[in-house]
């Protein structure tokens, strides 16, 4: 333990999902979901609007459904996580030589080994500049905690979420841990936590009280005495630079059972190579081959060989899979199967017998490869022979080079258009799937810096229509003009400038009659058109073209939906007559210009062409197979 809160634990907020509201316009201030989009996929990230509904990280999919079934759900997007993730860790080491993260979105921070005086003013100063620099170059938020240990400083950043900063002053940790439940410590899963449970266990302070010789009775030597120090506010470890992994697997679970055996053979073989992949860009060589395998009834088994060496070879890899999974019985039925490499190494060793095998291999495949040019031939001069009989005519097409170049071209597209990911059409330009199915791709076209765009629907193999590389979340020339008190200016779409200065809220102009102005410390006066006026905080009332009013009550978290009428409360009327949403994630039908109706509701803001109820010639979708509102013409 330090004397000092100089250990600081970043955690961003609500991560998968904010990087795509910051990605996708029209999801911001709406319910987004990311996670496995099939029948058996896990809630990866929600969004603080879809978690007002009770929808929390490694829920079931078809759980988070039935609870916001009108959010967005999105499959994830990790080459922007990861390029966003690189941003944030390269702020981190200019804090520190000693940061250890954990995931793409978390880590750990000496403050201490970067030169920050070990005083708790001078490390709130640096976690608040922290908070801002991330803001500037992600546009996305963090939060923060700081204490003299890495489990308090875990914890202060829990209690700081969403985009807040909590330091722990030495001396209090007994009487901030005593009343929380014994899960809050490190260590502590489901199955220690009902040891406990059974023992009469059931918070800090009473795993303080239960003593250290009790603790180590109940759970062991190891693992009472740590959880007995921990209960104590003691937490002596460091914080490490560089943490080794210890293997490398990949996994998939499948959203009907599998049973052919071919079928499982060929994921086998497809897991191994993906593994081996991971494992050369980390790279590294491994020496044990694990494969996984989840039946139906839940029931799991690992099956393992160990290598002569260390290898990274694909086919030596796909071979000792092969071999593992000959010895597993899979034909009940198999709803998940990993491969995995263990005792890595930087090194690599080569199999000679594997090595023989392949040379063998490909010694066959030369022979027939020759067999079928000598067949080729004399099917030639035969061909030759029988051509003075024929009448000269058309040439036959070939069908074989016909389904070859049909291949070829459609090698690029990918089998699904998957919601939420990035797409380019030659005459629209870059946007994101909203939803598919039934030969058809529903896509919205905007940018990260542009307004919330329109939707059009293709066809699937629809030629124009490309898969793209994720958009950055902001604009390359909003790095150049970074002004105000600290915080960047920055730069949108046409007729979009948006300056951050004042107490860290941007000031923003979004159009030729929006100006929403962020100023303050927490809660922002948005002005968005001639009739608009919105007021976010407790107990401020927003008006959205006459007759439209609506009172926000409750917290001031601007991400959350709060107060009765937010989320459940009556029609909201925007301009002559026009239901505009109910807000939440159960709102009707909204109109959003002469010739569009978007359905949803969410958090709808009215300008000039959002007044009046739809034109005659208005079409409204609620569709797309996989969430969120699907407009068609």
């Amino acid at each position: 333990m330090r004397g000092a809160p100089t250990i600081l634990h970043l955690d961003m907020d609500a991560f998968y999902a904010s990087a795509e509201q910051a990605a996708k316009p029209s999801l911001r201030g709406k319910p987004v979901i990311v996670g496995g989009l099939g029948p058996r996929g896990v809630v990866a990230t929600a969004s603080y609007e879809a978690r007002v509904f009770g929808v929390h990280s490694a829920m079931a999919m078809a759980q988070a459904r039935r609870l916001c079934p009108n959010a967005a759900f999105l499959t994830p997007r990790f080459t922007l996580y990861r390029q966003v993730s690189d941003a944030v860790m390269a702020l981190l080491h200019t804090l520190s030589p000693l940061v250890e993260p954990l995931s793409l979105d978390e880590a750990f921070v000496d403050l201490e080994a970067g030169g920050t005086e070990p005083t708790a003013e001078a490390a709130r100063a640096v976690g608040e500049r922290l908070r801002n620099d991330i803001r500037v170059v992600t546009g996305l938020t963090g939060s923060v905690g700081l204490a003299g240990s890495k489990m308090l400083a875990k914890i202060a950043s829990e209690q700081a979420k969403p985009d807040g900063l909590v330091l722990i002053e030495p001396g209090t940790e007994r009487d901030l841990l005593g009343p929380m439940p014994v899960r809050t410590l490190p260590g502590v899963g489901p199955a220690t936590a009902e040891a406990l449970r059974r023992a009469g266990i059931h918070t800090v302070a009473e795993t303080r009280e239960a003593g250290e010789a009790e603790l180590v009775r109940l759970l062991g030597r190891a693992h009472g005495a740590s959880l007995f120090l921990m209960a104590n506010g003691r937490d002596e470890r460091p914080v490490v630079a560089e943490r080794d992994a210890k293997s490398i697997s990949v996994e998939d679970t499948f959203d009907v059972d599998l049973t052919d055996r071919t079928r499982v053979q060929l994921e086998i073989a497809r897991l191994a190579d993906r593994c081996v992949r991971r494992l050369r860009e980390a790279g590294r060589s491994g020496r044990t081959v694990v494969i996984k395998v989840r039946r139906y009834d839940f029931s799991t088994l690992t099956r393992s060989e160990t290598l002569r060496g260390p290898t990274d070879d694909p086919g030596v890899v796909r071979e000792a899979a092969a071999r593992l999974i000959e010895g597993v019985d899979t034909t009940a039925g198999v709803r998940l199967l990993g491969v995995g490499v263990s005792g890595l190494a930087d090194y690599t060793q080569e199999d000679l017998f594997a090595q023989a095998a392949r040379a063998a291999q490909a010694a066959e495949a030369a022979q027939a490869a020759r067999g079928a040019q000598a067949a080729q031939g004399a099917r030639a001069a035969h061909e030759a022979l029988e051509g003075g009989r024929r009448t000269p005519g058309p040439a036959t097409p070939e069908h074989v080079a016909a389904g070859a170049g049909e291949a070829s071209e459609g090698a690029g597209k990918p089998r699904r258009w998957l919601p939420g990911s990035d797409v380019r059409h030659a005459e629209y330009g870059a946007g994101w799937v909203q939803g598919s199915g039934v030969g058809r791709v529903t896509v919205r076209f905007e940018e990260p810096w542009s307004e919330p765009g329109r939707v059009r629907t293709f066809a699937v193999d629809d030629p124009a229509l490309e898969p793209a590389e994720p958009l950055p979340l902001l604009r390359p020339e909003e790095a150049a003009g970074r002004g105000g008190g600290g915080g960047p200016a920055r730069v949108g779409g046409p007729g979009e400038a948006v300056g951050w200065g004042g107490g860290g809220g941007p000031a923003r102009v979004g159009g030729p009659e929006e100006a929403v102005g962020r100023g303050g410390s927490v809660d922002p006066d948005r002005v968005g058109g001639p009739e608009e006026a919105v007021g976010r905080g407790g107990g401020s009332e927003r008006a959205v073209g006459p007759g439209e009013a609506v009172g926000r009550e409750g917290t001031v978290d601007l991400e959350r939906g709060v107060g009765p009428e937010e989320v459940a409360g009556p029609e909201r009327v925007g301009g002559a007559g026009k239901v505009v949403g109910r807000g939440g994630c159960a709102g009707p039908e909204r109109g959003v210009g002469p010739e569009e109706a978007v359905g949803r509701g969410g958090a709808a803001g009215a300008g000039p062409a959002d007044a009046g109820p739809a034109a005659p010639a208005a079409g409204t979708g609620r569709g797309g197979n996989r969430g969120g509102a699907v407009v068609s013409r």
